[in-house]
């Protein structure tokens, strides 16, 4: 990847191990093109997309585990794609998404380490509204709540695509805004199940992470 660094990283999910091109380190930085100014990325957050976040494992583990039959599947923020390519290897209907302008490239890259096809891809601004991406049964998201206005730009966009019963699966390692955003989207009609989860092998109980299942069920009434 021309300007950073990369290494390749094992990392197992549901006894497969699944191979990723990953940034070598936290932090890098190499906009020549000058896309973080435009798309509003700050220096600090560039390099973020490019990890296996401890909340981007646990949804990868959680999307081993979710019934996927029939469901159109969206991910929001996917950085390197792992819980995409778990969901892709499993055959799901799934869509990958990211603000940042290298995520495409590492998530086809890994796909094809992985010997899978390359996604479907969208790159997707929260804050612009995009009606060609259509509706979705499920959207999944892993460590997205760490800005102010993170919980509003997600929840607009959840009531943008989400069908009328949809599910919506967030991993958060315990960010303030994630109350904020359960209140918002319960406005909308989901109902929330939240379950304290390890981050790492590591974590001592009480856990830091949160899985935040939402379910949202409305009857049709022409039935």
């Amino acid at each position: 990847m021309p300007g950073h660094l990369t290494r390749n990283q094992r990392v197992s999910i549901g006894g497969h191990t699944y191979r990723l091109r990953v940034l070598s380190e936290e932090r890098q930085f190499s906009d020549p093109d000058g896309h973080r100014a435009r798309l509003g990325i700050s220096p600090a957050q560039w390099s973020q997309f490019g990890q296996v976040w401890p909340s981007g494992r646990l949804l990868a583990q959680a999307m081993h585990r979710v019934d996927i039959s029939n469901k159109r599947v969206l991910e929001l923020g996917c950085g390197i794609g792992l819980a995409t390519l778990v969901l892709q290897r499993r055959g799901a209907d799934v869509v990958a998404s990211d603000i940042h302008p290298l995520a495409e490239s590492f998530l086809s890259y890994n796909a094809a380490l992985n010997e899978l096809a390359a996604p479907d891809y969208q790159q997707l601004r929260w804050d612009v509204p995009l009606p060609a991406l259509g509706h979705f049964d499920l959207i999944i998201a892993s460590d997205v709540l760490y800005g102010l206005d993170h919980a509003e730009l997600l929840a607009g966009l959840v009531e943008r695509h989400a069908f009328p019963n949809a599910e919506v699966i967030v991993t958060d390692p315990g960010r303030n805004h994630s109350e904020r955003f359960s209140r918002l989207l319960a406005t909308h009609g989901f109902q929330l199940v939240e379950e304290r989860c390890p981050m790492d092998d590591q974590d001592k109980l009480p856990y830091r992470g949160n899985l935040l299942h939402y379910t949202r069920i409305k009857e049709n009434p022409l039935a």
